[in-house]
């Protein structure tokens, strides 16, 4: 096992079992429901905006390892940023997952640089990419948005 493995591995079952910011937030600016059903993995993210600035996200959910890490590492790293920043993630998260080129853009955090395994297993793509699909879908559309991925 490479060390990249390694850290994907474990990444995921750290994460997958204490999975940080979850929860809900009680009056958040922006909500989305994401759902996957294929393999019925479930997601809530609430966000509380400062201006352009996202200044808390939580989430709440039932899903698999991945899904919930995917959750995990999202939220803290899109905590701080801006909507245009946190959207500058998603796509480069989803080029990495998918095993596509990147745009230009802001570089990963070894955290999500780690889900770059999930590739492996196109089955999976959208277990990681459920978190960021519902992200999406609350910077699109505001309260309550829902995505399936």
């Amino acid at each position: 096992m490479t060390g990249v493995d390694e850290l994907y591995q474990n990444l995921i079952l750290h994460h997958g079992r204490s999975p940080r910011n979850f929860g809900t937030l009680a009056e958040p600016d922006r909500a989305a429901h994401g759902h996957n059903p294929l393999c019925g993995d479930r997601i809530h993210l609430t966000l509380a905006l400062d201006g352009e600035r996202i200044a808390e996200v939580r989430f709440t959910g039932d899903g698999c390892a991945i899904a919930t890490a995917s959750s995990s590492v999202m939220t803290d790293a899109i905590k701080g940023r801006t909507l245009e920043e946190a959207k500058a993630l998603f796509a480069a998260f989803h080029a990495l997952v998918a095993g596509e080129e990147p745009a230009p853009g802001p570089s990963l955090d070894p955290k999500l640089a780690a889900f770059a395994g999930v590739r492996r297993f196109p089955i999976r793509v959208k277990c990681a990419m459920l978190a960021w699909r519902t992200l999406e879908a609350a910077l699109a559309n505001g309260r309550e948005a829902v995505t399936t991925e």
